[in-house]
């Protein structure tokens, strides 16, 4: 199947991109923190087209939080290469949406596909909002592209090793002056060595939001290595901000 030959839907966001050189690794190709950083980009775009973008949603004082993340690769473009970005929501229930991207090249062969889970808070208490109160979706919703579920991480913290810790700095903020989802990838897949990342190409992500953090908090990056896979948790202090699965 085609994922880009999606029966078209006035919810479906789509447009040609190119990886430039801001979406590259080392390998010159689209890097993991970049796909990402792609996926949410192309997320903002298609909110925007539904008149639902978390600029908008301070009319309403509320903002978007993004809490979980799941990318799968089947394939990695290379630097200059045209693909085509997809981005739809799949499903609306109560306090959380999911919304599907997936990255095709240009014969709509699938490269990368996505699903991101996101609930909206009220800027004064910090509670989840009802999606039904804003001006968001309901019905309609394309086909998933992205079947399976979130993942639970049963790691017991005593089974993290300590990897480094990181001083929250002002060029991590983001527009809600918390540290942006993107940065917390950047430090996680900062315990792989570039020689290890130039061998290895990564087939699975998840990544969970847990609390958010500030700047000038330190962040202390933790990891455990599996069989198959490796797991990053991030803390600040006793508390748990970030957590990922990453299989090569």
């Amino acid at each position: 199947m085609h994922y880009y030959s999606l029966i078209m839907n006035s919810l479906i966001f789509e447009q040609k991109r190119k990886v430039s050189s801001a979406f590259i690794d080392s390998k010159v190709q689209l890097g993991i923190h970049q796909a990402v950083l792609m996926v949410q980009d192309n997320l903002t775009e298609c909110f925007d087209m539904m008149k639902c973008d978390g600029v908008r949603f301070r009319e309403f004082n509320a903002f978007w939080v993004f809490t979980k993340s799941s990318l799968r690769f089947l394939n990695f473009p290379k630097w200059k290469d045209e693909i085509y970005a997809k981005t739809f929501p799949v499903s609306c229930t109560g306090f959380r949406t999911n919304v599907n991207t997936v990255l095709s090249d240009t014969d709509e062969n699938p490269l990368v596909i996505a699903n991101q889970e996101a609930c909206v808070l009220s800027m004064e208490s910090h509670r989840p909002v009802k999606l039904s109160t804003l001006p968001y979706p309901s019905e309609n919703f394309p086909e998933a592209a992205f079947k399976e579920p979130f993942e639970r991480f049963d790691i017991n913290d005593n089974d993290y090793k300590p990897e480094y810790e990181y001083t929250i700095r002002s060029q991590n903020i983001d527009m809600s002056h918390h540290m942006n989802n993107i940065e917390y990838i950047k430090l996680a897949m900062n315990i792989f060595s570039d020689e290890y990342i130039q061998v290895h190409n990564a087939k699975s992500l998840e990544v969970h939001y847990l609390n958010e953090s500030k700047e000038g908090q330190t962040l202390s990056v933790f990891s455990k290595q599996t069989e198959n896979s490796t797991f990053v948790k991030i803390k600040e202090g006793a508390r748990d901000i970030f957590e990922m699965k990453i299989s090569f």
